[in-house]
């Protein structure tokens, strides 16, 4: 078994600065190299971590590390990172407070790389699910996506944020992720269009050209060359360590899982590859009459390659590049660009773009991760901000991205050091106050309203007349110049008049984490953040998908005179709600240092540390938390943990947990002046002291460890030798059973012998009295029997002459009787020959007499007569063999007598075909006008689905009804009929689909000639009422669903809330009857049906893709529909058998 160190137990160094002894500097430096030398990167000063960052992979971060750390108190095993999250976490589960977590520190010492730790932490120790694993998917795979668009290699770090991140991850009751919420702060947008010496662009440019396909490079019009880009830097193209083609395929397969269409990553794409060429344009002057130069577009293939991207007019676009239009009031005035203007508008049209595109990922990347639950949440927020930053030549981002960090420095020392003092406080223990560096004086320096540096920033660049960087400088000697943290040469401070390492355009300030000196070049272009809106017009003129929601002011509809807030304004801003979204939330602090400058492993560079060390306050964290007390714990865990130290405790202490620990300390003799009692905690002023406890403790434990084995040796010793008595017991008893079933066996086999020598000797004896009795009663039989034949022969003979002397006299007359019927019948023959005879002799003498009277005229037309006689009687013939032949009266009864001679072939027919049009209209007489009604929707159902979709043909055989609800009969819906003018054409129950999880409401269905309406199954409350000319197409798919979409004109009133998405169990009733209510109107459009597998549904404002895919649903037979994310809705239809 795996025994668990705790925070003193076989420690190398101190794990927890606030016992190191004695405490100074040096061994605090010292401290933190012994445990990075032996790879124990992290060390505790009370509750906040301190992190080395190591520049290698240390096999610390397993899954089983994990287990080990989980549900585990804070100080019960060596100090890691896992340690700081678990503690969070079961504090949001259990306490439902809400937790956020400060990761802080240089550029360079591991700040993202520790969020990521934390965010992987909770998602491994949270609960399990579908839609759990779904939510952590999506939460974890934000990362890369962001890390791609937002990260980039600087000097002092490979993969530095070059942004800020604050996700606010979303929990419900149980401790489960329900979503979360990212925001971004000043995404360095300068890095686009330059970068310093050392460093790259932003990552999704170099994974782009080295992990897409040829195709997609061909799609985008790119080549993987990066030299071609004028862009990206070519000293710092490839990173050691830094795969871009599979870091391209990881940020690929993460916009998947988060949600993202296809479509809409071409389009991210896209807007890459036209930031690519837009760097790519190059310009030269030409001169006109006026005198002034224009700028010209040199070679127009990139523009115009960028334009195809983009789907702009090449026109358009040049025309911006070479003019500007500024408006005042109801004038317009355009000038000209010369070609230093030119390439600031080119620069600052590829800043703006790639920046909104950034951001609008991480809208996106909010819309699918985002709780769908309204509830209340519990939240934890991780946040990751850029680390403090001093380089050889700073700029306005750096004093942004430096003044951010003195806010979280403020926020430190408030929620810290204050804090530990204020403890005491609230303990009621005796306290001296400890003094400790404050920075609020360097945060108003900054964001002061009246006089601070942003301020004046912010007035100069609305100040009308010329404004240059030097006017600001200047006014920033004239206010601050005695403030005791800022130096300028130029200022009226005379000490810095001679300060040669402080140049004449430069401002020094003196912030938590040292001094640093800015560059005032460039402050006011980069607060002022401008982009001629002649750009900003050509943008929104552009078809591409996405360029109308990443440049709205460029609506000519919606043009806005009021000059947008500058990016000091917007970031002081963005801080100042971030400050207080994490004052309300229980603050848990990582402080990440770097050990050197190499971004190697195994260096720890003193002086580096020693210095961040100092500018992160902690030393006088370690101060405050051990000027009074050293070590603090709570009555509960102090008494559970050395409980066993005092019988009195041991094994449980039945009173109030303070009085256990009073018990405990006077009985081990610690001495009063060595602790405190607080209210809810028990204080320990020397680490001495608690050493002595816990070497006690460890003591104890091994005593109770020892006594632990006995008794477990012993119960194993006494459960064997039981086990043992058992088993003799048992095997004593099958034996004796065994040995008395053989002693009864042979006593039943003797018995059974026995029994049967006696039984055979009775049968035998009984056998021979049944053979004598029989042989008596065979005798008797016998002489009977010859006595009854004799008597019976003798009656015979006497029977047979009887019968011998009747049949001679019956013999006798019957040919007596046969003699006179012969002669009687040869006497009736001679007479019926007469009469015959003469009836033939008579016969031709009339014939004869007739032949002389027609002799003269019968011998010319004799032929001819003959023939019409002989064709009259075969078509007699004919007509009366059709008559008992005739077929069924049914029109679908195809047969016919067949044809008897070759010269009716045409009459045959005629009949057939006059005989089938007959019946058909005696068929037709019988239709009342709602038959004739049905038939006509049912042919015009067969028009529109046959062969196209796969329910028409279980359809056919089923009549269409129409009123399937009785409305008129049923009083239930007497309201709701009262409510429609017209005449109701179809109601039926319909399910509306949700779109938030896919799950159907039961609606009715109403159809009138002039509109539909939609109203409550239970109520009968009419929930939507639409016009059919606001009715523009449905949908279907080819499959055997009831699904169906009814999409809506655009800016109808009826449309506010988007389309329809219904199903039905009458599917081509309904849609037939639409089709032909809206067909028969004259006044409006006939209604388009559109039958495919994929098509688009518009809720609200958001398009959602409907797929129909086949496959076998959960719930049976039918077909289900499932929300795979906020733009696809999945329905799964069963194939058909």
């Amino acid at each position: 078994m795996e025994v668990k160190t705790s925070l003193l137990d076989n420690m190398i160094g101190v794990g927890d600065m606030v016992l190191l002894e004695p405490l100074n500097e040096n061994s605090f430096i010292e401290n933190l190299r012994k445990r990075f030398d032996h790879n124990e990167i992290y060390t505790y000063i009370g509750s906040v971590v301190i992190s080395m960052n190591p520049y290698r992979s240390l096999p610390i971060f397993t899954p089983e590390k994990v287990e080990e750390y989980r549900n585990r108190n804070f100080y019960e095993l060596s100090p890691h990172i896992y340690a700081l999250a678990d503690e969070a976490y079961r504090s949001l589960r259990d306490q439902d407070k809400d937790q956020c977590i400060l990761i802080t520190g240089e550029s360079g010492a591991g700040k993202t790389e520790a969020s990521k730790l934390v965010m992987s932490y909770v998602a491994a120790v949270c609960g399990k699910g579908q839609e759990v694993n779904k939510v952590k998917e999506q939460l974890l795979q934000s990362n890369p996506v962001l890390e791609a668009f937002g990260n980039a290699k600087t000097v002092r770090n490979d993969n530095s944020s070059r942004f800020g991140k604050y996700m606010d991850i979303e929990f419900d009751f149980k401790g489960d992720p329900l979503g979360g919420v990212i925001s971004n702060y000043l995404l360095e947008k300068s890095r686009v269009c330059k970068q310093p010496r050392g460093e790259r662009n932003f990552h999704i440019f170099y994974q782009l050209l080295s992990g897409a396909s040829n195709d997609t490079l061909t799609k985008l019009k790119l080549d993987r060359d990066f030299s071609k880009y004028n862009y990206l830097s070519l000293d710092s193209a490839t990173v050691n360590g830094l795969d871009d083609a599979a870091s391209f395929r990881t940020v690929w397969n993460a916009m998947q899982i988060v949600g993202f269409m296809e479509d809409e990553v071409q389009s991210v794409l896209e807007l890459v590859a036209a930031v690519l060429k837009l760097g790519n344009i190059e310009f030269k002057p030409e001169s006109r009459v006026n005198g002034f130069d224009e700028s010209r577009v040199k070679d127009k293939n990139d523009l115009k390659e960028m334009c195809e991207l983009l789907g702009i007019e090449q026109s358009v676009l040049e025309r911006a590049f070479s003019y500007r239009t500024v408006e005042a009031k109801m004038e317009k005035v355009s000038t000209t660009l010369n070609v230093a203007q030119a390439y600031y508008a080119r620069d600052a049209l590829a800043k703006n773009l790639y920046s909104r595109l950034f951001s609008w990922l991480v809208t996106r990347i909010n819309e699918s991760i985002k709780a769908q639950a309204k509830t209340r949440h519990k939240v934890m927020g991780v946040l990751d901000i850029y680390g403090f930053e001093i380089f050889e030549d700073n700029s306005f981002e750096q004093f942004i991205i430096n003044y951010c960090n003195e806010k979280l420095q403020q926020i430190f020392i408030e929620l810290t050091l204050r804090e530990e003092q204020e403890e005491y406080i609230r303990e009621g223990i005796e306290w001296t106050n400890i003094e400790y560096f404050n920075n609020a004086i360097i945060c108003d320096l900054i964001e002061n309203n009246q006089n601070g540096i942003l301020a004046m920033l912010d007035e100069e660049c609305l100040r009308p007349g010329t404004v240059t960087d030097d006017t600001f400088l200047d006014k920033l000697n004239t206010i601050c110049a005695e403030h005791q943290h800022f130096e300028s040469r130029l200022s009226k401070n005379s000490k810095f008049l001679t300060d040669h390492s402080l140049p004449h355009s430069c401002f020094r300030i003196q912030h938590y984490a040292g001094k640093v000196l800015y560059r005032v070049e460039g402050f006011v272009d980069k607060n002022n953040d401008l982009l001629y809106r002649d750009l900003s017009q050509a943008m929104y003129k552009a078809t591409h998908s996405l360029m109308k929601q990443l440049f709205p002011e460029g609506n000519p509809a919606k043009v806005n005179l009021k000059r947008p807030p500058t990016a000091g304004f917007q970031f002081k801003a963005s801080v100042g709600g971030l400050m207080r979204n994490l004052q309300t939330k229980n603050p848990n602090y990582i402080r990440c240092i770097k050990p050197n400058d190499k971004k190697a492993a195994h260096i720890f560079t003193e002086s580096l540390v020693c210095h961040q060390v100092r500018y992160l306050g902690l030393m006088e964290n370690v101060r405050v938390r051990r000027a009074g007390y050293a070590f603090r714990q709570s009555y509960e865990s102090s008494l559970e943990r050395y409980k066993m130290l005092c019988k009195q405790t041991w094994p449980h202490w039945r009173g109030a947990a303070r009085d256990g620990v009073e018990v405990l300390l006077t009985d081990c003799s610690v001495p009063a002046e060595e602790f405190a009692y607080g209210r809810s905690k028990i204080f320990i002023r020397n680490p001495r002291t608690l050493f002595t406890l816990e070497e006690r403790r460890r003591a104890c434990l091994e005593d109770l460890a020892t006594l632990i084995q006995k008794i477990y040796r012993g119960w194993r010793c006494r459960t064997q030798f039981l086990l043992l008595k058992k088993s003799q017991v048992v095997v004593a008893a099958w034996y004796r059973r065994y040995a008395q079933q053989k002693k009864y066996q042979k006593i039943k086999s003797a018995t059974l012998v026995m029994q049967s020598f006696i039984r055979g000797w009775k049968a035998r004896k009984i056998l021979r009295q049944l053979k004598y009795e029989k042989r008596c009663k065979e005798a008797v039989t016998t002489i009977a029997a010859y006595w009854h034949g004799t008597q019976a022969r003798m009656e015979l003979r006497r029977l047979k002459t009887e019968a011998r002397n009747k049949r001679a006299v019956s013999v006798i007359w019957a040919y007596w009787q046969g003699t006179k019927a012969r002669r009687e019948l040869r006497r009736l023959k001679e007479v019926a020959r007469r009469k015959h005879a003469v009836a033939v002799i008579w016969a031709y003498w009339q014939g004869l007499q007739v032949r002389r009277e027609y002799r003269k005229f019968f011998r010319a037309n004799a032929g001819k007569k003959i023939y019409n006689f002989t064709i009259q009687r075969i078509m007699q013939k004919y007509f009366l063999g059709l008559k008992t032949t005739m077929p069924s009266m049914s029109p679908i009864d195809n047969t016919w007598p067949a044809r008897p001679y070759m010269f009716l072939e045409g009459a045959h027919s005629e009949l057939r075909r006059i005989f089938h049009f007959w019946r058909c209209k005696k068929y037709q007489g019988q239709f009342t006008e709602e038959k004739k009604a049905v038939y006509e929707e049912k042919l015009e159902a067969s028009e529109i689905f046959k062969d196209k979709k796969a329910l028409y043909p279980s359809s056919v055989s089923q009549p269409f009804k129409g009123d399937y609800l009785e409305i008129q009969k049923n009083p239930k819906y007497q309201k709701l009929n009262s409510a429609v003018e017209d005449k109701v054409l179809l109601a039926d129950v319909v399910n509306k689909i949700n779109r938030a999880n896919g799950k159907g409401a039961p609606r009715l269905f109403l159809l009138t000639k002039n509109n539909f309406v939609l109203a409550d199954q239970k109520t009968g409350q009419v929930k939507a009422s639409v016009p059919l000319p606001d009715l523009t197409s449905v949908s279907v798919s080819t499959q055997s669903d009831g699904f169906f979409a009814l999409k809506l004109k655009e800016g109808s009133a009826s449309a506010a809330k988007g389309d329809f998405l219904l199903s039905s169990e009458h599917l081509i009733e309904l849609i037939t009857k639409l089709h032909r209510t809206g067909a028969t109107a004259a006044d409006r459009d006939q209604i388009n049906i559109d039958i495919s597998d994929e098509f688009l549904v518009q809720f609200n404002q958001d398009k959602v893709c409907v797929k129909f895919i086949q496959g076998g649903p959960k719930n049976g037979n039918s077909a289900a529909c499932k929300r795979k994310n906020n733009r696809l809705l999945e329905v799964s239809v069963p194939s058909s058998p």
